[in-house]
């Protein structure tokens, strides 16, 4: 039996190697050495000889009996000794592989690092030519704005232009006739924004009272009442201030309100700017802050006060005379309306 006498040599094999040979013959000489005589000695190697044969007889029994454990043990191990060899194998691949990747990408972090800095950019240009290319219409887009007075979205979007224009487009020279041109536009923005204030505050909320007078006269002419018209009631009229103490803010004079509610205001496209008077000089108001022209806003009305009040002094009068003229009555009576 081949197989039999291949399996015995390898467990014969494992079984010397666990043991330390040069030990057993140090044993073995020393036990010989004892003896005092030849005879002595040759007793003693045959005691051996036959106790070698004895444990030699026993372990071929022991293999016969166990031979199928010990065949499948030793496959076993052969299997996992090819297997850490394999891995052993695949692993010092694995590091040399790495080690690779490692030098390669040593090898080139500069250049991915400046394929980075330039997407990066690139990006950057593509943001800056976006962003010229909408500042080349906001010329036309701020006209429109002025002519259906949408004051507010016009200052924005000038303030904005502007500031582009003078901080990361400042070096772009085929835009310097445009930032001259918004500059200027922004430079007397707030002048337009005055005079509509003004419009808003003298003329338009004045109109309101002429209209009336206007409307109980002609009352009065259908039903031929001689008797004198009635003074003019003004006190429920909606003035700016009243508008502000009373409709916007729950408790009147409270700065911190009325910051935060001129901050609010906001303009409805598809409504008439001019149709609320008091909303839409909040608009102008929040559109000289963002110019921050309030101070000349505050010299301007100043100056202007006088003039304008006296202005609608001359234009009540006026009315008032037209409206006793209609009536067929003589100004200079004593009963003249007042």
């Amino acid at each position: 039996n081949m197989a039999a006498g291949d399996a015995v040599g390898r467990y014969r094999g494992t079984v010397g190697r666990s043991k330390d040979p040069s030990g057993l013959l140090i044993s073995v000489i020393r036990t010989l050495s004892s003896s005092d005589d030849v005879e002595d000695r040759e007793n003693e190697k045959g005691r051996l000889e036959e106790a070698y044969e004895k444990c030699d007889r026993d372990l071929d029994e022991l293999i016969v009996q166990h031979y199928t454990e010990l065949t499948t043990a030793i496959r076993t191990y052969q299997s996992i000794t090819e297997r850490i060899t394999n891995s052993r194998n695949k692993i010092k691949q694995v590091k040399e592989n790495l080690l690779s990747c490692k030098m390669l990408l040593h090898c080139k972090r500069d250049e991915l690092r400046k394929l980075w800095i330039e997407g990066i950019e690139h990006k950057h240009v593509l943001n800056l030519l976006d962003e010229i290319e909408n500042i080349k219409q906001v010329p036309q887009k701020l006209e429109q704005c002025m002519a259906s007075k949408r004051y507010l979205n016009a200052t924005d979007m000038l303030v904005s232009a502007v500031d582009s224009l003078e901080g990361p487009l400042l070096q772009v020279e085929g835009l310097s006739d445009l930032r001259l041109e918004l500059h200027s536009k922004k430079m007397n923005l707030h002048l337009v924004l005055i005079d509509e204030l003004h419009r808003h505050l003298y003329i338009k909320s004045t109109n309101r009272v002429g209209q009336r007078g206007k409307d109980r006269a002609r009352l009065g002419s259908l039903v031929k009442d001689s008797s004198p018209v009635p003074l003019m009631d003004v006190t429920n009229l909606s003035t700016p201030r009243k508008f502000l103490e009373t409709s916007q803010f729950s408790t009147p004079g409270s700065t911190s309100m009325r910051d935060s509610s001129l901050l609010e205001l906001k303009e409805d496209p598809d409504l008439d700017p001019e149709e609320n008077s008091p909303v839409f000089m909040g608009i102008l108001i929040k559109g000289l802050a963002k110019l921050k022209k309030i101070p000349e806003t505050v010299k301007a009305i100043q100056d202007r006060l006088e003039q304008e009040l006296k202005q609608i002094v001359k234009r009540s009068t006026t009315q008032v005379a037209d409206n006793g003229y209609q009536r067929g009555e003589n100004v200079s009576q004593e009963n003249q309306p007042r």
